[in-house]
């Protein structure tokens, strides 16, 4: 490998065909934008360093670079005069530059370090002054062609629009990917002109640059020629998306992953698979989420940025910043919001919405439940449809449930409350106040049952006559709304 190594990446483009006003080179794909791929490739390069070129919305492209590459140095192309003026405008902003230059486009996220590694290492093994990373394809049409000798040197690349018919039938093109010897580089970038169907700087003049000093041009043919396919609308953007995602599930496949239906799975570049995990049909991994070994997910499942632990299992639940723990069980349909821990051996069930909640190892909230801001010790059940009341209009308050407590149905915890180990709530209650441990909180009173109250108050209906037949008391006092009935709320 060159150890004098400067890489450029052009990403000054508009991209007026993705029709959109976000800056194509931002675009994402598998979690990552298209220069981001870019930039993770190059740097398996470990260059001195990297010089990204911005144009076009370079407000929004520029910090976005900055951010993925700390020290990357950014240079302007005010005018989008083509590659040549690019790639003086980073020679400008580099300064003074040795060794090779490898030269890359900010929209083919398909291309991976390991081929840049043996396209700079061929270059500086070869002592050439231009080496092209080209690939033979079935339809070339709208890349430029490379035209090689009866020696089979290179001796020239022709754009599409500059081609006559013979050349338009050559079946190897340029990728636009290229590495240079700087020394040259510098000598060749002033004496590069315009005079072109489309009045632009091609990079591409440096091959008969080269040529004219007598100096080595070559091609390396890279089989996998997609890696250099580029991105130019919303279309192509889906279609490498595609690709991108059936490498990305064949690498973890070969590593020891099942995953059930390739077709409807969808993990993004950044996220981390351990052998022996289960991805089922439907199921989308995203961000930087980690699955820990023996986990199962899915199916119909979306988890960005969460932690599974080992032997855990999620079943049709959508999480984001999440943690679950060894043996845990989430689901079905069940919502994590973030700041969910949730601790081994425990259970967030059917219908559960859980937001900045922590709950212990072996802590249960099974059922159609909601759970925010709060904190769940050990051990203890959540009884079904609870719900943690967090918010009083202007702030959020949080509550604590103890240790091994266990808590009834259709129970509301009003923060800021504390329920202590080991103690109890009654069906129906409304905790207003701290619970002591191992005591029982009930919030009802004693239940009354009025008789006749349907016969007299439902007069006519079925369920009048329904009560009459099953030999349902009268009234002692006449009317039912005398003795203490005034009626009920039917659920409608």
């Amino acid at each position: 490998m060159p150890t004098d190594l400067t890489v450029v990446v052009l990403a000054a483009g508009g991209g007026t065909r993705m029709r959109s006003k976000t800056p194509k080179v931002l675009h994402e794909l598998a979690g990552r934008s298209m220069v981001g791929h870019v930039l993770a490739a190059v740097q398996d390069l470990e260059p001195r360093r990297v010089v990204a070129v911005v144009g076009h919305q370079r407000e929004l492209v520029g910090p976005h670079v900055e951010e993925l590459l700390p020290g990357v140095v950014l240079a302007v192309q005010e005018e989008q005069l083509g590659t040549g003026h690019a790639m003086a405008m980073a020679m400008a902003a580099a300064g003074r530059t040795s060794g090779t230059v490898v030269v890359a486009c900010g929209d083919t996220p398909l291309l991976a370090g390991d081929s840049l590694r043996a396209f700079a290492a061929e270059h500086e093994a070869a002592q050439r002054a231009v080496s092209i990373l080209s690939g033979v394809v079935e339809d070339p049409f709208g890349y430029g062609r490379i035209v090689r000798d009866a020696e089979g040197d290179v001796v020239a690349i022709v754009e599409e629009k500059d081609a006559d018919a013979d050349q338009r039938e050559l079946r190897e093109i340029n990728s636009g990917i290229y590495a240079l010897d700087a020394a040259f580089l510098a000598e060749a970038l002033p004496r590069i002109g315009n005079d072109n169907a489309k009045g632009e700087y091609y990079l591409t003049d440096v091959v008969h640059l080269a040529r004219e000093a007598g100096l080595t041009v070559g091609a390396h043919v890279l089989d996998d020629v997609r890696q250099t396919e580029g991105v130019n609308d919303r279309a192509q953007l889906a279609v490498l998306g595609a690709e991108l995602n059936r490498r990305i599930l064949d690498r973890w496949m070969r590593e020891g992953v099942t995953v059930m239906d390739p077709a409807t799975t969808w993990v993004d570049a950044d996220v981390v698979l351990a052998p022996d995990v289960t991805l089922l049909p439907g199921t989308q991994l995203l961000g930087v989420t980690v699955v820990a070994e023996d986990a199962v997910v899915g199916p119909d499942t979306t988890l960005k940025d969460c932690e599974v632990g080992a032997g855990a299992r999620v079943v049709r639940t959508h999480g984001e910043l999440a943690v679950i723990g060894a043996g845990a069980t989430v689901g079905p349909f069940s919502y994590l919001r973030p700041g969910t821990q949730l601790g081994a051996e425990g259970k967030i069930g059917a219908f559960v919405e859980t937001k900045n909640a922590q709950i212990g190892a072996g802590g249960k909230v099974p059922h159609l439940s909601y759970v925010g801001d709060a904190e769940i010790g050990e051990g203890t059940n959540i009884g079904a449809g609870t719900i943690f009341a967090n918010y009083d209009g202007v702030n959020k308050h949080r509550t604590t449930v103890g240790r091994h407590a266990r808590t009834g149905s259709n129970n509301t915890f009003v923060a800021p409350v504390a329920i202590g180990d080991g103690a109890s709530t009654a069906g129906g209650t409304v905790v207003r106040r701290d619970v002591p441990p191992g005591a029982l909180a009930v919030s009802s009173g004693a239940q009354r049952n009025i008789p006749g109250w349907a016969q007299t108050r439902r007069s006519g209906t079925a369920q009048a006559a329904a009560a009459e037949a099953a030999g349902g008391a009268r009234p002692a006092g006449g009317d039912a709304s005398h003795n203490g009935g005034p009626g009920v709320g039917d659920a409608g």
